[in-house]
């Protein structure tokens, strides 16, 4: 894997952590009410957005999408259960468990 592939793969990890941070942050922005939640949220919405467009410069646009979607779906149910006890169930875990299976698997297939 070349400097320029390994360097995409990253800004699309910190995408991902973005995207975690927006979602999460939807909560707090309270329906965009509170305002400093809310400028924030966006904030890391652009952030996010922007860096995943830098990746698939580089990265199959498939590939580097589901990978932030994965991201920011185990992220943001991560955070959920730690920050707003929501519900731990084996089916929760299953289905998360299967999600981050499908990320690395297409992660694995591809050439770059």
């Amino acid at each position: 894997m070349n400097s320029e592939v390994t360097a995409a793969w990253a800004v699309l990890f910190v995408a991902g952590v973005f995207e975690v941070a927006w979602a999460l942050g939807l909560e707090y922005a309270d329906g965009f009410s509170n305002l400093k939640a809310s400028v924030l949220t966006v904030i890391a919405m652009l952030l996010s957005f922007v860096l995943l467009s830098k990746a698939v410069a580089t990265l199959p646009v498939g590939t580097a999408y589901v990978v932030w979607i994965g991201i920011g779906a185990v992220g943001t149910v991560l955070g959920g259960i730690l920050l707003f006890d929501e519900p731990v169930t084996v089916h929760r875990l299953a289905f998360l468990i299967l999600v981050i299976i499908g990320v690395i698997g297409l992660k694995t297939t591809i050439n770059t």
